[in-house]
């Protein structure tokens, strides 16, 4: 695959991101409308991020990242016969843990309750209400987990559109109950719940046409006679925390905010909501196209082509992600009120969330270096050095927290995740290097001036940003014109800085070196 063909497959994997991005936005004001941030809101937001955080780690951070890299070899080496044993046997094993795991989080709802949200043990109708809607929200591990082995499948064999747009279905699913459920049962917030359910199921289904027009729909097998099978589990093991630390970082964070105010794992969510934005247009997208091809040049040998790719991957995630990261900063109140600012949500709401969100800012281009530099270890098929990496940065994360939440509160969660992020990035970018897999030979040092002058250029534009308890007297139609207009002129002065000191728009996301 060529770097124009890793581009346009990027930008088809970012445009369904974006979509459904746009669309979780949308499913986000619509939940800010209804349950704000009260107290069944923060009940909630636990309740769904605990199987959330759970996918993340057993469906795309562990599983997906241990069983692309054995697929892609067995299919360069064995062949489709081989290739489909192997899918059959992975789907049998696959699936009994999944069954195991979900039964057990219904059945221990209210002990997990306490587990990961520890300050709700003040409140016990809240904690109650929390344990009610896991058993709901878990069965969804399931469901996606399923769906993240399909888009295992479909993105190793090139076909990257429907993993890319299964997301959106979570947000319709999420939409349809907060404005038909959420009246009609009680506690309202329970209609959210049983919307997750419903939202597994349907993201689980349309799976299986693609894959089996590839002919490639598994065929649970209780047998484990396929090599790849026992080399994927040993993968997943370590792979547990490999890409997921930041996930672990956030559940961390939802944990000790628990321990604070009323509010503050709301603040957190909508910020962190956020931050997926860019994270996930971007850096997923970038680290969805990558992991595939370095798979296969990994099986080919063929280290020099590796080495490209990953430059490739970097230069993508800086050269986008930093404009992003500075407009979250200086634009999030502006942005936060314009999106959620209505119904149960108050001005102070908003400027709480604000002041997560630019702390979250800050590590942004360290999350995305994560996703794009995590990559190329798996590939390697090393799960080792990301888990030994990422429990060096929870350890970090954890003593940012108990510097930074006392006198910072809620901020102080989030800034802390920023900081060991970073800690994350450098360690995985300085063990590719040792490692000879990559290395940094010296840096493109003109283009490092040029966007850093575009990003200074660009951030000027938040002086005409009015404040939340200004736009809360706008009607809807002035808060949008003033969040699109200025994001607007920010962009394009971004753009237009890099046009005139010397970077073609052409050559935009194409690495220095490959130029």
């Amino acid at each position: 695959m060529t770097t124009e063909k890793m581009v346009r497959s990027g930008i088809t994997v970012g445009g369904w991101t974006l979509g459904s991005r746009v669309l979780g936005l949308v499913r986000d004001i619509v939940l800010a409308n209804s349950v704000g941030a009260s107290a069944g809101a923060d009940a909630f937001f636990v309740a769904f991020k605990i199987p959330n955080f759970l996918r993340r780690l057993f469906g795309e951070g562990a599983f997906a990242q241990a069983f692309v890299p054995v697929f892609s070899e067995t299919r360069e080496k064995e062949g489709e016969e081989s290739v489909k044993r192997l899918i059959n046997q992975v789907a049998g094993r696959f699936g009994l843990i999944l069954i195991a795991i979900s039964v057990i989080g219904v059945l221990l709802a209210p002990w997990i309750a306490m587990l990961f949200a520890p300050g709700f043990s003040d409140d016990p109708g809240k904690l109650a209400l929390t344990a009610d809607l896991l058993r709901w929200t878990f069965p969804y591990l399931g469901f996606i987990c399923f769906v993240a082995f399909a888009g295992g499948i479909l993105n190793s064999i090139g076909r990257f559109a429907v993993p890319a747009a299964t997301p959106i279905f979570l947000n319709l699913s999420l939409i349809g109950s907060a404005l038909f459920l959420v009246p009609l049962v009680s506690p309202s917030v329970m209609g959210l719940a049983i919307g997750v359910a419903i939202a597994g199921l349907i993201q689980l289904l349309i799976q299986i046409p693609p894959l089996m027009a590839a002919g490639l729909l598994p065929k649970p097998s209780l047998q484990a006679d396929h090599p790849g099978v026992s080399k994927i589990l040993k993968l997943m093991v370590p792979a547990l925390f490999g890409v997921s630390v930041s996930q672990i970082n956030l559940l961390l964070d939802t944990v000790l905010a628990s321990l604070l105010v009323s509010g503050s794992v709301s603040w957190l969510y909508y910020s962190d909501r956020l931050m997926e934005l860019p994270l996930g247009v971007i850096a997923i997208a970038v680290s969805t196209v990558i992991l595939p091809k370095l798979s296969r040049e990994f099986a080919q040998d063929d280290a020099n082509a590796s080495r490209q790719t990953q430059s490739w991957a970097i230069w993508v995630v800086l050269v986008l992600g930093l404009p992003c990261a500075a407009a979250l900063a200086v634009f999030g109140e502006l942005i936060l009120s314009t999106l959620f600012q209505y119904g149960a949500m108050t001005v102070s709401d908003i400027e709480a969330s604000a002041l997560s969100l630019m702390a979250y800012a800050a590590g942004l281009p360290a999350f995305m270096m994560i996703k794009v530099l995590a990559p190329h270890y798996f590939a390697h098929q090393d799960t080792k050095t990301p888990v030994k990496i990422g429990l060096i940065a929870m350890t970090a994360n954890m003593v940012f927290n108990l510097i930074l939440v006392w006198s910072l509160d809620h901020v102080g969660l989030a800034l802390a995740t920023s900081l060991s992020a970073w800690v994350n990035a450098s360690l995985l970018l300085r063990g590719l290097h040792s490692r000879g897999w990559y290395e940094v030979r010296g840096l493109p040092w003109k283009q490092v001036l040029q966007v850093a002058l575009a990003l200074i250029i660009m951030v000027q534009v938040a002086w005409w940003a009015p404040s939340a308890s200004v736009l809360a007297d706008y009607l809807i139609v002035e808060r949008i014109g003033w969040t699109a207009g200025l994001l607007l002129v920010a962009g394009l002065l971004y753009l237009l800085t890099l046009r005139l000191t010397g970077i073609r728009y052409t050559t935009l996301l194409v690495p220095p070196s490959a130029r």
